[in-house]
């Protein structure tokens, strides 16, 4: 979809045009936002972020330190899906598919029916809860194979847009937390 693609372009600029300084510093407020929402979930699905995106590691640590189940997703490129670990550390985070952080060689496999909620990242976002990812869908067809995870979207507040071009395989998230906000979609509640 060419709007999609022009949308995509622009946020990819925008999120970029944060200076690293800020970017840390507003990652830093949304972790901390994520743990006042999460309270009441036991296991965690978190992604492991790659510059530029919302830098997860101290709400990784955070879980961790309070022995919080985390799990996290490995790319599957050839399936275009998702496998699941747990980790115990990130210290067993090295860069994979699209040099996104990943448990290779320490993978302790876990299972969708185990996870709470969901951490995703996000490219952009509106306010009704739609989401604009990278394009090749992994985190939708996850959602939409598990519709019973709370999906909460992080991202930085410059990546809202005024709406996002919904398609009926699109899943909507139920909250978004940016460093100045959290916001409860369509009544989304955790």
């Amino acid at each position: 979809m060419i709007q999609k693609e022009a949308i995509r372009s622009e946020l990819r600029e925008r999120r970029w045009s944060i200076p690293e300084e800020e970017r840390e510093k507003m990652s830093r407020k949304i972790c901390s936002s994520l743990s006042g929402v999460i309270t009441p979930c036991e296991s965690v699905l978190v992604y492991c972020a790659k510059i530029p995106e919302v830098e997860t590691c101290w709400f990784i640590d955070n879980l961790l330190s309070q022995n919080r189940d985390v799990i996290v997703p490995i790319i599957e490129k050839e399936t275009i899906s998702l496998r699941l670990s747990y980790i115990k550390s990130r210290d067993v985070l090295l860069p994979g598919t699209f040099n996104v952080p990943e448990p290779i060689g320490n993978e302790i496999p876990a299972s969708a029916k185990d996870i709470t909620c969901a951490i995703i990242p996000m490219l952009g976002y509106d306010r009704t809860g739609g989401r604009i990812g990278y394009g090749a869908g992994y985190y939708d067809r996850f959602l939409s194979d598990n519709p019973y995870i709370k999906k909460i979207g992080i991202a930085y507040s410059a990546q809202e847009v005024p709406s996002i071009p919904v398609q009926p395989h699109d899943i909507r998230m139920d909250v978004i937390v940016t460093e100045t906000s959290v916001i409860r979609c369509n009544g989304g509640q955790l």
